[in-house]
């Protein structure tokens, strides 16, 4: 009998493949052909499944954020019960540096998109920004919440905050990736920021 072919693995084998040459290679490195020699399929089935290389990379971009999210989750988790604004919105921003073989290898995909984005600002424009404002808005909405509880002055703007929480975090996480300092110190800088928005010492968070 034919062997039965799942679909859905198979899309996720060859997104997977691609996301493994944009942390070692660059998105640059990633054609169509290079993306089936690594998923060890043939060019033909790659092609089948994914259309065009925008379709392949918006994928696999989709599977990298569902990624975080978990990672999120997790770390949101292990900050305590119940889950206040102040420990949920440290964790989300300590789990975005680069502290850890996971978070290095999100970190560094997510910048193979960003430098990507550099020369095809098209994608941006379409599908590269989604999951980001998504998030800035998680995190204002957390701030709005905070502030009602007393916790963050309501003389701060909760959505431009977010949006320097956030930048602060990537930032930090590049430094890291250059090699300026390491997640410890990284963490370190981020949590007196959070010190000094929360009127409450932050959580060291972790999962």
């Amino acid at each position: 009998m034919p062997t039965r072919v799942d679909h859905e693995q198979r899309r996720a084998q060859i997104a997977e493949a691609l996301l493994r040459i944009a942390d070692t290679q660059g998105l640059q490195a990633a054609s169509m052909r290079t993306v089936a020699a690594e998923a060890g399929v043939s060019l033909r089935q790659v092609q089948y499944y994914f259309h065009t290389k925008e379709e392949l990379l918006m994928d696999a971009l989709a599977r990298l954020s569902a990624q975080l999210q978990l990672r999120m989750q997790r770390w949101i988790a292990a900050a305590g019960s119940p889950p206040e604004p102040r420990r949920t919105v440290t964790a989300i921003l300590s789990c975005l540096l680069p502290t850890d073989h996971e978070s290095r290898r999100i970190t560094r995909t997510y910048a193979a998109y960003y430098t990507l984005v550099l020369s095809e600002p098209k994608l941006a424009e379409q599908h590269g920004t989604s999951y980001p404002d998504m998030l800035e808005s998680f995190l204002a909405k957390q701030l709005r919440t905070a502030q009602q509880a007393g916790e963050v002055s309501v003389e701060r703007d909760p959505d431009l905050t977010a949006g320097a929480l956030l930048a602060l975090a990537n930032g930090l996480g590049s430094s890291v990736l250059g090699g300026q300092r390491d997640g410890e110190a990284a963490l370190a800088i981020l949590h007196h920021h959070l010190v000094d928005l929360f009127r409450r010492p932050a959580p060291q968070p972790g999962p």
